[in-house]
């Protein structure tokens, strides 16, 4: 078993260049200095999820008392919540250095022992979805989570021999959008699981404030009612809206954000009154254009609107069930009474 990680990989990912979905380019460094300085940095900070942060507060507090690291942590919930900021927040609240990693990153067992031998005593190891973890690689952090050991072979055939390696004892903080992914064994070995829901248009109108606070944007409280509205109860695309409206209105309205300059936002940027883009408004017709509501297959539905599976599956579909526009069927995904009222349509028979 080779053991030596690939030395082109970054594993934590703080060096590597993210990058801009939406733009299909690097990041500016004056971008993601903004994008840090939006992220809460201490519980005090973090707003809403109400219930997940007293929580972590009672744990963070006991395992400070007692001098031990934080038990480790599960976050699951759909995109965009803050798994990742809040990830970062229990290594501030511990005093501890965050290290951050997706389960696709770590491709070999060796990449692994890599990032583990390189920990240090209370460290946060936070892992991107989780769920992506092959099943080797899995194998090798049951004992590094259990007992804070790393067992290695060295040698091979007859000759080979298992020693153990002692680890330092850290935080292993696990992030998924997909629990049913999660393996039983792995799932298990996480001392505290907490899920994580869409924030509500209360919740979503605090962290825009906050935002344009920082930004140093000027924007009307019925402006930041409708942003908060629009943003699908997902802090990630609140602030995304935000930057947006605050560009537009940079541009055509001398950098003021009314609620009637937000609007003409929105209708320049296709994000209509629920919220939803040009994406979730194509799943939406190609369903209502069904003969009589039937379902179609989330393959095929993927092709018509040209996106992958995964993606419909784990960023569009969870809001569009929420809100009742589609549901889950046995022979995939058909739309709801909601979805053809939504787009002005005859409703058919059901």
């Amino acid at each position: 078993m080779n053991w030596e990680a690939d030395p082109s990989r970054d594993l934590f990912g703080e060096e590597a260049p993210r990058e801009a979905p939406e733009l299909g380019g690097a990041l500016s460094s004056s971008d993601l200095d903004i994008d840090r300085r939006l992220r809460p940095q201490t519980l005090a900070d973090y707003l809403g999820q109400t219930r997940v942060r007293e929580a972590l507060r009672v744990h963070i507090s006991a395992a400070l008392a007692r001098a031990e690291p934080l038990d480790h942590v599960l976050l699951f919930g759909p995109p965009g919540l803050g798994k990742t900021t809040l990830a970062n927040v229990i290594a501030n609240e511990m005093g501890a250095k965050a290290r951050i990693t997706s389960g696709p990153a770590i491709a070999r067992t060796g990449d692994l022992a890599a990032i583990l031998t390189n920990l240090e005593p209370g460290d946060v190891l936070f892992i991107d979805e989780i769920h992506r973890l092959n099943r080797a690689v899995e194998e090798v952090l049951y004992p590094a989570m259990e007992d804070f050991a790393l067992d290695i072979i060295i040698g091979k055939g007859p000759a080979a021999r298992s020693i153990r390696l002692d680890l330092p004892r850290f935080t292993l903080v696990g992030a998924t959008t997909r629990t049913g992914l999660l393996t039983g064994p792995l799932r298990d070995r996480f001392g505290i699981v907490e899920h994580l829901d869409y924030y509500s248009d209360e919740e979503l109108s605090q962290i825009l404030r906050r935002s344009a606070s920082i930004l140093g944007v000027t924007v009307d409280d019925d402006a930041i009612v409708e942003l908060a509205r629009r943003s699908r109860g997902t802090p990630r695309l609140a602030n995304r809206l935000l930057k947006s409206v605050r560009d537009y209105a940079q541009v055509k309205a001398g950098g003021h954000i009314t609620a009637q300059v937000a609007e003409k936002a929105f209708d320049f940027f296709k994000i209509d009154s629920l919220g939803l883009d040009t994406v979730d408004q194509a799943v939406l017709r190609v369903l209502c254009a069904q003969p009589g509501g039937r379902a179609m297959g989330l393959a095929t539905l993927a092709s018509a609107v040209g996106e992958d599976p995964s993606t419909l599956e784990d960023v569009n579909e969870p809001y569009l069930i929420k809100m009742q526009l589609i549901e889950r069927v046995p022979a995939g995904r058909r739309a709801l009474p909601a979805a053809y009222e939504h787009l002005g349509l005859t409703l058919p028979g059901f």
